[in-house]
């Protein structure tokens, strides 16, 4: 990095006719717009999908992205949707808030039905999941199991699946195929759009710097995977949260409830 000045914009707060900014069109004018003040930074929030209270800091997985940053239209121009399809959903009536009640109930279905005209044997496809396989399969499971349990958090699912028992897994990873399948296209795509982006701001001159979160969500794909690397107990109850004492802007502090790492742990891996 170089000294230089630049904004810090949320990728979610771009100007969008679909409740919520994407990395359509608006976010390349942005991109513009930036060369045009002769700046070289943009500083975005975290891009992670998120869960219960929408907060960028309490991600359903660090490797994700969020499929509420996905263009539609971009979708569109692709041919797995029409205009038509997208306006017959409600994106919100306020245009300086976000209706994320809307997004929940709207969002995938929309998506689901790019997803259902999708060609898997797309070879960029192919060689994203081969790349990604470590975190994507991962993820699509994750996330199909959430809906299938009415999204709760994974404390909460049926012991057999929650404690990942072989049985258990193999049984619903076939149930949930399709679903899954679903995810991992869903990523595929974010990851695709964010990609040309990002090309695109770099050879205008413009660096895309993140703010990321210090800690995991409770309930994400990583503690369900992995709960050996946070101090967590057998059903997922975390034994420690991330907090901040009090200071000048909260004289409580704040109780941020992420769960803790158990560094011995991590510092083997």
């Amino acid at each position: 990095m170089t000294r230089g000045s630049g904004i810090l914009l949320a990728v979610s707060s771009l100007p969008s006719e679909y409740g919520i900014g994407t990395l359509g069109e608006a976010a390349y004018r942005f991109v513009d717009l930036l060369v045009d003040l002769k700046q070289k930074y943009w500083q975005v929030l975290p891009i992670g999908p998120t869960s219960y209270g929408d907060s960028p800091y309490q991600s359903l997985s660090v490797f994700s992205g969020n499929p509420y940053l996905i263009d539609l239209d971009t979708l569109v121009w692709q041919g797995l949707l029409t205009p038509e399809e997208i306006r017959y959903y409600n994106w919100g009536t306020k245009e300086s808030a976000i209706d994320y009640a809307a997004l929940f109930r709207n969002r995938c279905q929309v998506l689901r039905k790019a997803f259902s005209r999708f060609d898997e044997q797309d070879s960029n496809y192919i060689d994203f999941v081969a790349e990604h396989g470590d975190w994507v399969e991962d993820y699509g499971f994750y996330m199909a199991l959430k809906e299938n349990f009415d999204y709760q958090s994974w404390q909460s699912w049926p012991e057999e699946i929650r404690k990942k028992q072989p049985v258990a897994l193999a049984k619903y990873r076939k149930e949930l195929y399709n679903d899954i399948r679903f995810w991992v296209f869903c990523q595929y795509e974010f990851w695709t759009q964010w990609k040309k982006l990002r090309e695109y701001a770099n050879a205008k001159g413009i660096q895309i710097i993140g703010d990321v979160p210090f800690f995991v969500g409770m309930d994400s794909t990583d503690t369900w995977m992995h709960p050996d690397l946070f101090l967590m107990d057998e059903n997922g109850k975390a034994e420690y949260v991330a907090a901040a004492v009090p200071d000048k802007f909260s004289g409580k502090g704040q109780v941020w409830g992420n769960p803790v790492y158990d560094w011995k742990k991590n510092a083997g891996r």
